[in-house]
């Protein structure tokens, strides 16, 4: 048995270590919203990006494929702890029937049982796979892309969206009475089977649905986070989480929204050539993708982003027409990788983010503890200037690389010269994806500008660049009749017709609550310490020590 005084040195040194650390855990030190998905594939290239966290899908039929008894996860024990030892929070997706469960209408067996029958598969899973993971896995979606039609590849559910409502309830009521701390998220939906279905958004019908049941109101409407997979074009980016946004407001709901997955896939790649692609987006595209993406997502509202994915894989040409990896197979970077490893280090810590223009050039403004950040580029095929007024005498120009250069204001106003943008798909009177992107960063306090760290790009060099469209005064018009076809976790493409923008008021990304965690651990090490110490000073009068 232990002396008292052992446990209570013990006790002093763990109050010591949150006074001076306040408590740096992985996950309660998460200070990054962006991330990347799959990251087990490369857990060491995901530590260079920096990102905080990442999804793993639970595929039930995968999972427990041979039965209820059985236990085949999609990652080990120490694949999930390495990750949350690297600071990267694991996410989780449920989704999937195994052929033991089915019922005879294609749903879970047992499906509108109460959630504590026995007799409800589903809920019996949801029950086992938090349990499991109680502790470590503490977000989890609830399937994926449910609007998607039969008879489409990409289809998932073969319910209707009642029945959809009710595995949601089952779940969430689950996962609840697990961890009453568990966060749901919703599935997230393509929008686009809807817009050519010609029917009312299925996220819409879902809400309705769920607030028609008189205990929605005591279970958060049955989830805490509502989801998106948007790819391709950052205005649509910026217009559908918007949109998405405004269908929850609309009936009194301020659920947080994550762009769980983006990205803009590339054709040029030598490694993998893309004969026939959706859109057409070269590898620096998919490079000045992914911070337009970022911010377009941030100034809408996103609490957290991710980029789908990490690196390539033998399985994906079967399943993905197109190459989604940061990193190709053999694990050699996309110029994306180096772009959004530097993006993460200039979009940190906003506290606010807006989109302050939307024509011929992009821009966005962050407002960050001590400085702001000014995302620039250019929407068309010509080179443009950005003027951008100034705060102080000079400001550190950063280009989408990462490499900086410190610039002067000339009467009161920098001068940006911005690149043309490639325009391989004309989207309207616009590019779809705009030309190199910038970072101009100044000082809040007028100050010399900050330098963050620059990271190192090792990009492998990117192949000729494909012939570009002639330039004239308006980019020609892409015809609007193509099919949508099935993308990575079943997102549909849209055709190329631009979205209609919602207005919206400027909306500001929730605040993280990892910033708010050290110091609450500080306080709580300190009194702890104090506790101890007048502890040690009882036993010692107590004892005669």
């Amino acid at each position: 048995m232990n002396h008292p005084l052992s446990v209570v040195f013990r006790l002093l040194m763990t109050g010591y270590w949150l006074l001076v650390t306040g408590f740096q855990s992985p996950i309660s030190n998460l200070q990054s919203p962006f991330g990347v998905i799959e990251s087990t594939e490369n857990p060491d290239a995901a530590a260079e990006l920096g990102v905080g966290w990442t999804r793993i899908i639970f595929h039930w039929g995968r999972v427990q494929g041979d039965g209820p008894d059985a236990w085949t996860p999609p990652i080990n024990d120490a694949q999930l702890d390495a990750e949350i030892a690297a600071g990267r929070e694991v996410t989780g997706l449920l989704i999937g029937i195994p052929d033991w469960a089915r019922g005879d209408d294609g749903l879970p067996r047992g499906l509108w049982l109460p959630a504590n029958d026995p007799g409800n598969a589903w809920a019996v899973f949801v029950r086992e796979v938090v349990g499991r993971y109680d502790g470590r896995i503490t977000h989890w979606t609830i399937w994926n892309e449910p609007d998607i039609p039969a008879g489409e590849l990409a289809h998932t559910w073969d319910g209707s969206v009642a029945d959809f409502a009710q595995l949601l309830r089952v779940a969430y009521l689950t996962a609840k009475d697990v961890n009453p701390a568990v966060t749901i998220h919703l599935a997230a939906f393509t929008y686009w089977a809807d817009v050519n279905a010609g029917t009312e958004q299925y996220m819409a019908r879902l809400l309705d649905e769920l607030l028609a049941d008189p205990q929605a109101a005591a279970h958060n409407t049955y989830f805490d986070v509502a989801s998106a997979h948007l790819y391709f074009q950052p205005n649509q980016i910026y217009d559908l989480l918007t949109l998405f946004q405004d269908i929850m407001r609309r009936r009194g709901l301020s659920q947080p929204i994550w762009l769980a997955e983006t990205n803009a896939p590339p054709m040029d790649d030598p490694a993998w050539r893309v004969a026939q692609p959706h859109l057409l987006v070269t590898q620096q595209e998919q490079a000045a993708f992914v911070p337009q993406a970022l911010v377009s997502a941030m100034a809408a509202g996103a609490e957290r982003i991710a980029i789908y994915k990490l690196q390539d894989t033998p399985d994906d040409r079967a399943a993905n027409p197109e190459p989604f990896g940061l990193l190709r197979q053999d694990g050699s970077q996309r110029p994306a990788f180096g772009t959004y490893e530097t993006a993460v280090q200039y979009l940190a810590q906003a506290h606010h983010t807006e989109r302050v223009r939307w024509d011929g050039i992009g821009q966005f403004r962050l407002d960050q503890s001590d400085r702001t950040t000014m995302v620039l580029f250019n929407r068309l095929f010509f080179e443009q200037e950005a003027a951008v007024a100034a705060a102080a005498d000079s400001a550190l120009l950063v280009d989408q690389w990462g490499a900086t250069q410190t610039i002067t204001a000339t009467n009161g106003v920098y001068t940006v010269t911005l690149p043309a943008a490639p325009c391989s798909q004309p989207i309207g009177d616009y590019c779809m994806i705009g030309g190199p992107t910038f970072y101009l960063v100044q000082a809040k306090d007028g100050s010399a500008p900050p330098v963050l760290p620059v990271p190192t790009v090792t990009a492998t060099p990117t192949p000729t660049a494909t012939p570009q469209p002639t330039a004239t005064e308006t980019p020609t018009a892409v015809p609007t009749t193509i099919t949508p076809t099935p993308q990575p976790t079943k997102t549909a493409v849209p055709t190329m017709a631009q979205v209609t923008a919602v207005p919206a008021s400027t909306l500001t990304p929730p605040a993280s609550t990892a910033d708010s965690v050290k110091p609450v651990w500080g306080v709580i090490g300190m009194v702890t310490a104090v506790a101890i110490l007048t502890l040690i000073w009882f036993l010692r009068r107590s004892h005669h020590l």
